[in-house]
């Protein structure tokens, strides 16, 4: 209860202080990573969580889901098909890139072996653009810009995943539901989870269509909801994927309803604000003295190294020759942060018992805090270098019309989280 206490006080304090977050540097979402900090044991000690709590692990995992999902609502195929090259670049080279150079810092800085090592860069390889809204959710920043941020972190956590489970499955004796990991069991997974989230939003949407069925209007929000915790029940019970699931669920449900997406949409969005500000109270709880003091010399220079220069290089690297100018390139470049997904995989690295797990983890979670920090709270400033003033409120539905959501090409507009 005191838990709930906590998160209730944290989100008065963050609403309440949302208009100044969305104008300064100030982000809310690092009121909820301090606030999580401050009252665990390192600090007040009103709450008690370790890494091994339930809680931290089925928060993360349902918070990732409930954005994944909202994510894949936020998919316009035809906006893809029109502009698919400098995403696919990010992920097909920039992505690799940053896997290699991410594993030689960890080796050679902290001095993990080399399976370890690539398991931390796989990690850290998703991004997430809920820390840099003020660049993605502004139809005045570039679509392309918008576009490849969107794209990019969407995808990436499907990607990174399967790697991270292989990596988890070389790395030693594992302990847990890794135990038994290998290629084939991962793949089984992945495909279960993709086939269960395209088929699961195509019955619901064939059975609203039968004539003496149907939602009526103040009801009809909850039919997606209902899609989702269905398909998040039905992931967990038949081990399927569950983050494949969700993305390609909401893209699905998008695609064949889209009076489905515009109804669940601002109750979607709320919901999965919610939920990734209660995964970063808890992952804040995390963040002790103890864990910090954990971390070598070297694993600082690695997590500096990792936000500052593996990212910025990789994708630069990346989208070398492509049409995109200088200024788009750079704020790519620098909106890298490590989010829910990173979290979600980080936590899986140190519930597996590899060794070297709690070392792992403890430079993945330091450098998710520090990218939380340093992302969160450049977005603004840098949102200002393509002319944007007006950085509170929604726009009208007259205004947005049919351009979609906040990671679409063409995006709604929202306040900072």
């Amino acid at each position: 209860m005191v838990l709930i206490a906590v998160f209730g006080v944290a989100l008065l304090v963050a609403v309440l202080l949302s208009g100044l977050a969305a104008r300064t540097v100030l982000s809310t979402s690092f009121l909820f990573l301090t606030g999580g900090a401050l009252v665990s044991d390192g600090a007040l000690g009103l709450i008690h969580i370790t890494p091994g709590s339930e809680i931290v692990s089925v928060t993360a995992d349902l918070a990732l889901f409930a954005v994944l999902f909202t994510d894949g609502m936020h998919v316009s195929f035809p906006a893809l098909r029109r502009a698919w090259r400098n995403p696919a670049r990010a992920l097909g080279l920039g992505m690799p890139l940053a896997f290699a150079f991410m594993a030689l810092v960890t080796h050679y800085l902290v001095g993990l072996d080399w399976t370890t090592s690539f398991l931390v860069g796989a990690v850290l390889a998703p991004t997430d653009p809920v820390f840099a809204s003020a660049i993605v959710g502004r139809r005045e920043v570039p679509a392309r810009l918008r576009q490849l941020l969107n794209v990019e972190s969407g995808v990436k956590d499907g990607l990174a995943l399967p790697v991270v489970l292989l990596l988890i499955a070389a790395a030693g004796p594992v302990a847990g539901a890794h135990a038994e990991a290998s290629p084939s069991k991962i793949g089984v997974e992945l495909a279960l989870g993709l086939v269960l989230g395209i088929v699961i939003p195509l019955l619901v949407n064939a059975v609203t269509r039968l004539p003496l069925l149907g939602a009526e209007p103040k009801l009809q929000p909850l039919l997606p909801l209902a899609t989702g915790i269905t398909l998040y029940a039905l992931c967990h019970l038949t081990h399927a994927n569950p983050y494949l699931a969700a993305f390609s669920a909401g893209a699905v449900l998008t695609s064949v309803s889209p009076e489905a997406k515009r109804a669940f949409e601002p109750l979607g969005e709320s919901l999965a604000e919610l939920a990734k500000f209660a995964a970063l109270l808890v992952f804040g709880a995390l963040l002790t003295p103890h864990l910090f003091n954990d971390l070598s010399v070297g694993g600082y220079v690695a997590v500096v190294l990792a936000i500052v220069v593996i990212r910025p290089a990789s994708l630069l690297l990346s989208l070398i020759g492509t049409r995109i100018d200088r200024r788009e390139k750079l704020a790519a470049a620098w909106f890298g942060p490590k989010g829910f997904a990173s979290v979600v995989y980080g936590l899986l690295v140190l519930q597996s018992g590899i060794p070297h797990a709690e070392q792992a983890y403890t430079l993945i979670a330091v450098c998710i805090a520090f990218s939380i920090v340093a992302h969160s709270s450049t977005d603004v400033p840098v949102a200002r270098m393509f002319h944007v003033n007006d950085l509170v409120g929604i726009p009208d539905a007259e205004d947005d019309g049919a351009q979609g959501g906040p990671r679409q090409q063409e995006g709604d507009d929202h306040a900072r989280t």
